[in-house]
């Protein structure tokens, strides 16, 4: 099959390049995201691969649709860069990869959260320079700590065992409860309860309608004074103008990021020559007590070898008539 891989590194092609040696599916690599602006590169391909910051809208969907491409394959697990009606509207098949190492993005959000507290970076940076003093570099058991997690699919039970690990009490808030974490010590609170009494708080939820800004200046309210918040899954759950907000009072004592609402105009790319346009992410870094990394939390070797023989096994799905668990389809 001809596909289009759009959003695409030197690593991507590297893990597509190594699982498909036979040349089965003819790859062609661009490095731009897919936007209207760039839909016409689609041209001539039966399916298009995409990632987190391709903005697949309804007026790309009519493009792809004119162009006769069929299938949209997502090289990630969420979708709301994806306009699901439009494509269902249009006979456009869209696949995903539901789950590809959910330990990676857990294990990362565990980094954030040692980084931040023990300041690690920091001292890393004045070793460097001589500097041995272990003056601001004071930090906390986790031991004891009581840590909430917002959302318990595969990442935030991951992400929960790891925390009851390291001796903390875990609380949590989901839809669906699930009974194994229940065994294993975790316990489902009411959101405004887990609010009120985590010391740290780790964001495991999709970005859906009733997850957008989910975290905003109500939630900040009812949280501790120096709370750590921690967020892992989409950059939109959280209001990042009234997160700043919660910086500058003091309310909000930590903030680890790995994804942010205006990412697509920023993340995966070298801007280390440019002037950053962006005031909010750049107010953001001006705070000591602030750590962002740039959606870096899938990127370990078994993950990207996941996503890749995933994505393949989509793509050879479709060409059967496979009925995949992985389609995504638009739902009221």
């Amino acid at each position: 099959m001809k596909v289009a891989v759009f959003n695409t590194k030197s690593y991507d092609r590297e893990f597509f390049e190594r699982f498909n040696p036979s040349g089965k599916n003819q790859l062609t690599y661009f490095e731009a995201s897919l936007t209207i602006n760039t839909v016409n590169l689609s041209q001539g391909f039966e399916t298009v691969c995409v990632f987190v910051n391709d903005k697949i809208d309804n007026a790309v969907i009519e493009k792809l649709s004119s162009y006769g491409v069929k299938l949209i394959v997502l090289r990630c697990a969420g979708f709301n860069n994806i306009d699901i009606k439009a494509a269902n509207e249009k006979e456009i098949k869209i696949l995903r990869v539901p789950a590809y190492s959910p330990q990676a993005i857990a294990e990362h959000a565990v980094a954030l959260i040692l980084t931040l507290n023990r300041k690690t970076h920091k001292a890393y940076n004045r070793i460097r320079e001589n500097n041995y003093s272990l003056e601001k570099l004071l930090g906390f058991n986790l031991d004891g700590k009581t840590t909430g997690v917002i959302g318990t699919g595969r990442t935030g039970a991951a992400f929960c065992r790891i925390m009851l690990g390291f001796g903390c009490s875990v609380i949590a808030n989901d839809i669906l409860e699930s009974e194994e974490l229940k065994s294993a010590g975790v316990e489902y609170k009411p959101l405004d309860e887990l609010l009120e009494t985590s010391d740290i708080i780790s964001l495991h939820c999709p970005l859906t309608p009733d997850t957008k800004h989910l975290i905003n200046k109500d939630a900040f309210s009812k949280m501790k004074k120096g709370v750590m918040l921690i967020n892992t899954s989409r950059g939109a759950v959280i209001n990042t103008t009234h997160a700043i907000q919660a910086l500058k009072t003091g309310k909000l004592g930590y903030l680890g990021m790995d994804v942010y609402e205006q990412e697509e105009n920023l993340f995966f790319k070298d801007l280390s020559e440019s002037i950053i346009q962006d005031d909010i992410i750049a107010r953001l870094m001006s705070f000591p007590n602030v750590l962002i990394t740039a959606h870096q939390g899938f990127f370990t070797k078994e993950a990207v070898e996941q996503i890749v023989t995933t994505t393949f096994k989509n793509i050879s799905d479709f060409e059967n008539g496979v009925q995949s668990t992985n389609e995504v389809k638009f739902e009221k």
